[in-house]
């Protein structure tokens, strides 16, 4: 992909919150505190949400109603027939359980970070390169996109303000596909962040743990300064 594509993210008339998302469904894989933080902050942005488990949807019926209200339970292949964008946020040493050809056609959305303490050492993950460029080799198909692994799952939900407001925090959206990466900017965009293009998936590492931005509250400009395209962040 060329780096020369903008960084910045202006919300155009088609995508203002008074009028309808460019997604309106989303598939979350994974019901721990990622994924229901996610769904709880997109049923209230106005997104359709949908949570698959490891197991059967009675499973986890339950805490989807308790933790994520608003949100649904389902097996993965009816959350996944429909659904505008799909959200991977399974540890990620679990990967593997998610068939992919569930996936193909889709608009991907990789939150998983490589830990190698919590997963062990996984030998494909462990050469250092961008964990979203390994897990696409997975899903021959869908149009990966990198985006909410650089926040802490509780601040997903506590650093979200209104457009405009002076502690907006910025979140990166990196991938390959230019229509998947304006889908999920959008997304960001309506959760309650400023959404910022990281790039492509060779560019992803800089979210990643050990990155310039990876845990750290910043500003659109400011984010925009450590994703440098040249790969090293600016200051």
């Amino acid at each position: 992909m060329s780096t020369t594509r903008t960084r910045q993210y202006s919300p155009s008339a088609s995508s203002s919150q008074t009028l309808a998302p460019l997604a309106r469904t989303v598939a979350i894989f994974g019901a721990g505190r990622v994924g229901t933080a996610l769904a709880r902050s997109l049923v209230a942005a106005g997104y359709d949400v949908r949570v698959v488990g490891s197991g059967p949807p009675s499973g986890i019926a339950l805490i989807i109603d308790v933790l994520a209200p608003g949100a649904v339970a389902m097996a993965a292949r009816d959350a996944v027939h429909g659904a505008d964008v799909v959200i991977l946020a399974v540890p990620l040493h679990k990967v593997d359980t998610v068939a992919p050809e569930l996936l193909r056609g889709k608009v991907v959305v990789d939150v998983m970070n490589y830990w190698e303490p919590v997963d062990g050492r996984l030998a494909d993950f462990a050469d250092g390169d961008p964990t979203t460029q390994v897990v696409s080799t997975r899903f021959a198909g869908a149009e990966m996109v990198k985006a909410f692994n650089h926040i802490g799952y509780h601040e997903i939900e506590t650093d979200r303000r209104e457009s405009g407001h002076h502690e907006r925090r910025a979140l990166a959206v990196a991938g390959d596909s230019r229509a998947a990466v304006e889908l999920v900017l959008e997304m960001v965009h309506r959760i309650g962040f400023d959404a910022v293009d990281g790039g492509g998936l060779a560019q992803s590492g800089a979210l990643e743990a050990g990155g310039p931005v990876f845990g750290v509250r910043l500003s659109r400009p400011a984010l925009e300064r450590h994703l440098a395209f040249d790969g090293e962040p600016t200051h």
